[in-house]
């Protein structure tokens, strides 16, 4: 039998054929939890770019690869998925894809199957499905080898490619290992040439030979049986993953448990945060002071350092709060937890009317209602799919972190609850987020009550095994998200501070000058807005940060600094934090909290919510609601407080 150490024989280039007019695509293709992000991001590092297929909101992730020939390639990780009979639209994703048929995406020149070594009874019935389409070259990448040899087991790779027709490599992509045929595999199909493995019995081209399989039943016999004939044997169950499923899925620890780590989430975000946030703090600061001492006293200097500089900066200085929140999700999602906390909650969200496949996407709204909306997808049952999707936005996402930092600084006195573990205001802010999945959870169950009301599906899920989230896949992560949130800070929120700062310079003064910025054109929209949030507690000036926020929430933070002319609108800032004290009352700055837990104010999701259920009419009703339920819950906080 073939171990990680030894290695199946290295492939061999075939002669040369003539160089190729265009980069070769490459599709990799493999089953959720089965390490594909991780050889994809190990292929392309960060030379990756995420964009959506043509005609939906689903998104695709495209990498290119440098080979040490000086070749390249392009590699498009699609979908996880179990198999290809198109009951989602995953699934019909990334069968379009495989067969040329996707618009928009090329036909793929090859396929690299990754399927887990540990799992691979479970994962050789997505091989039948995948292979038995193919008429171009693919190579079947066993990952997780290292687990498979730790458990003492073991697989024939020579007589797996016997049946597959394929070559098959053992590797491990967290640890590096193995990946030599991969390389070489790769470097074949950029240079147009075969792929020769000396000694194995596939052939160099995908040859259809394999019989073509009706229902699913058979493709499981077929797997059990291609299993056997390659003397798989399963890895020994780890008794640690026995101990920490007893804990960690026990009806009263397994949520206690949970209740902790999220407490540990919440009181980093303060803590550990605060000292990255000074840092760039500085460098904002400084750099604004650099550039201003270089430039004349114009309107020039004020658009960049009045306009730019205080609208986007104060939201840049909360990206490391964000990436902590991302981080804490990397690390849960890359141990195999988050899938459990899945099977756990579903007990819980069957009595809601959802099911256990709605948790993970409405756990990614923490991050971005948008992606967790796209998650969505994986739900089969419709009306479930469209619950989700409609409480998602209620999840508080990131975008609300830097509103609630500001007001929570400003207003809540840092004392110790349980001593350093908890302070007054991580526990405000764990308040709120708990807030947000009340109303999340309250509406699902309206919903699934009434115009959604029908019978719930069943819920199946694969339990990875635990495993240690390696420091370059976290880094890839949160690099790939730091570039997602500086794109949104240099793209929505620097024009939406451009147009603010041009709004308080009309109408021009007839000797020059800006005009009072109350009777500006910014201040009149204000004032216009003013009677419908003063029962809030609200005046004009917050009036206007509410409307520019529609484009991003964390844009009401540099729309309030420019708006008190304040040059660090932080949370750190005293400056700021005096401002709001003397305009807003304790019951107006918690009846501000509660609307940005409420409103719906983003119209990137309104407009994927529109795309994935076909028209505006669910993105309307769930605008509207999430509106009127922010005012009335704002209203009764000022008026109570």
């Amino acid at each position: 039998m073939t171990s990680l150490q030894d290695g199946p024989t290295t492939p061999t280039l075939a002669p040369p054929s003539p160089a190729r007019g265009s980069r070769p695509l490459i599709a990799l293709v493999g089953p959720p939890n089965a390490g594909k992000s991780t050889l994809f991001n190990r292929l392309t590092g960060l030379r990756q770019k995420v964009a959506n297929y043509p005609g939906v909101t689903v998104e695709r992730r495209v990498g290119e690869a440098r080979l040490r020939t000086g070749g390249r390639v392009d590699i498009v990780d699609l979908p996880g998925i179990y198999g290809l009979s198109a009951g989602s639209l995953d699934e019909r994703i990334a069968r379009d894809a495989i067969t040329g048929t996707l618009p928009g995406l090329a036909k793929p020149d090859a396929i690299v199957l990754i399927l887990d070594a540990t799992q691979l009874s479970r994962h050789l019935v997505l091989a039948s499905s995948v292979l038995e389409l193919l008429d171009v070259p693919a190579l079947v990448v066993l990952n997780m080898a290292d687990e498979l040899e730790r458990g003492r087991g073991g697989v024939d790779t020579a007589a797996l490619e016997e049946r597959l027709e394929v070559p098959v490599t053992l590797a491990s992509a967290q640890r590096n290992e193995g990946l030599e045929p991969l390389q070489v595999f790769l470097e074949c199909v950029a240079a147009g040439q075969g792929v020769r493995i000396p000694g194995s019995r596939a052939p160099e081209t995908r040859v259809r030979r394999l019989p073509v399989i009706q229902s699913a039943p058979e493709r499981r016999a077929w797997a059990h049986d291609v299993g056997d004939g390659a003397r798989y044997r399963a890895p020994a169950t780890s008794p640690w993953t026995a101990r920490l499923d007893g804990l960690l899925l026990h009806p009263v620890l397994g949520p206690l448990a949970f209740l902790a780590m999220v407490v540990l989430v919440f009181q980093s975000i303060f803590t550990l945060a605060t000292p990255l946030m000074d840092g760039v703090e500085a460098v904002i600061a400084g750099s604004g002071e650099w550039i201003a001492a270089m430039l004349p006293d114009t309107w020039v200097r004020e658009l960049l350092i009045d306009g730019i500089w205080l609208g986007v900066g104060s939201v840049l200085v909360f990206l490391p709060q964000i990436l902590i929140l991302f981080l804490f999700i990397g690390l849960l999602e890359d141990s195999g937890y988050m899938a459990r906390a899945a099977l756990m909650a579903d007990r819980f969200m069957r009595r809601i009317g959802l099911q256990g496949k709605s948790f993970l996407p409405l756990m990614s709204s923490y991050a971005c209602a948008v992606p967790s909306i796209l998650a969505a997808r994986t739900i089969d049952n419709e009306r479930d799919r469209l619950a989700t999707i409609f409480v998602a936005p209620f999840m508080t996402c990131s975008a609300r972190l830097p509103i609630y930092a500001l007001l929570i600084a400003a207003f809540i006195p840092e004392q110790p609850l349980l001593g350093p573990l908890l302070g007054t205001r991580a526990a405000t802010l764990l308040g709120l987020y708990a807030l947000g999945l009340g109303a999340a959870i309250l509406t699902a169950w309206l919903l699934k009550s009434t115009v959604l009301k029908g019978s719930t599906s069943e819920f199946a899920l694969e339990l990875p095994p635990y495993r240690i989230p390696t420091l370059r896949s976290l880094a890839v992560r949160l690099m790939d998200r730091s570039k997602v949130f500086l794109k949104r800070a240099g793209t929505i929120i620097l024009g939406t501070s451009i147009v603010l700062w041009t709004l308080t310079r009309i109408p021009p003064l007839p000797l020059g000058g800006p005009p009072p910025l109350d009777e500006s054109a910014l201040g009149q929209v204000g004032h216009l807005v003013e009677p419908l949030v003063e029962p809030l507690g609200f005046d004009w000036k917050v009036a206007v940060g509410i409307v520019s926020s529609l484009a991003a929430r964390e844009v009401i933070v540099g729309t309030l600094g420019t708006l008190y002319g304040v040059e660090d609108a932080t949370e750190e800032s005293l400056q700021l934090q005096a401002a709001l004290q003397r305009d807003l009352t304790l019951g107006g700055a918690v009846a501000l909290l509660i609307f940005y837990v409420f409103a719906l104010q983003c119209m990137s999701t309104v407009a994927v919510m529109r795309r994935e259920t076909g028209g505006w009419k669910w993105p309307l009703v769930q605008w509207t609601y999430m509106l009127l339920l922010a005012w009335v819950g704002a209203f009764v906080a000022y008026r109570l407080l």
